[in-house]
């Protein structure tokens, strides 16, 4: 039986020639990815899908299929936000209710640092210092995968750490995690004479 799946998703403009689009949803239709719209600005426009001549209202919504390359942009995109909500609500919020809907129960840890599984990573949290914040500079995805290059202050050490975490995300959720970890450079530190993260040293 054909039924509907979506996820939901920020609402964001997407432009398709000359028609510009609001999309809220992501979803699935009998096995066929579609993103769900909700409005377009151009009254009159022709675009890949064909010749429209009247704005969709706004309490309506229509459904178009999507490429296989525009479904696996979609999905990582989503899998950017997911990951920075995530790390947002557990190490700058300290949500940790809030934060259990992000990593899967069976989540696993491949860093030296933290302790098996997605307890391990919430108790590290918990016994962290109250000031600890985390910024991220970089986040690319690629399929499953997620990279973020970030800093981490207020760890309660001399300096910050410079950390590319590498998650792995399945069923819209933080399943595998790896990191690489540097010590924040000074500038009299620095060989390269270019910070770290950003574009200041933090001396």
């Amino acid at each position: 039986m054909s039924h509907d799946t979506h996820e939901t998703a920020p609402t964001q403009l997407v432009q398709v020639g000359d028609v510009q689009f609001a999309y809220r949803r992501f979803g699935r239709r009998g096995g066929v990815p579609l993103l769900f719209f909700n409005y377009f600005a151009a009254p009159t426009a022709r675009h890949r899908y064909g010749p429209s001549t009247s704005a969709i209202p706004l309490e309506r919504e229509t459904a178009f299929p999507l490429t296989r390359s525009e479904t696996m942009t979609m999905t990582q995109s989503q899998n950017k936000a997911l990951v920075l909500q995530a790390f947002d609500t557990l190490f700058n919020r300290r949500d940790y209710a809030a934060a259990e809907r992000f990593w899967s129960p069976a989540y696993i840890q491949h860093s030296a640092h933290i302790a098996p599984g997605r307890e391990g990573l919430f108790e590290l949290v918990r016994a962290a210092p109250k000031e600890l914040r985390y910024e991220n500079a970089l986040i690319v995805a690629e399929g499953d995968y997620v990279m973020l290059h970030g800093r981490f202050s207020g760890i309660g050490r001399p300096v910050n750490w410079i950390v590319a975490d590498i998650l792995r995300v399945e069923n819209g959720l933080l399943a595998e995690h790896w990191d690489v970890i540097q010590d924040e450079a000074t500038r009299a530190a620095s060989k390269s004479g270019l910070p770290m993260f950003g574009d200041k040293f933090p001396d």
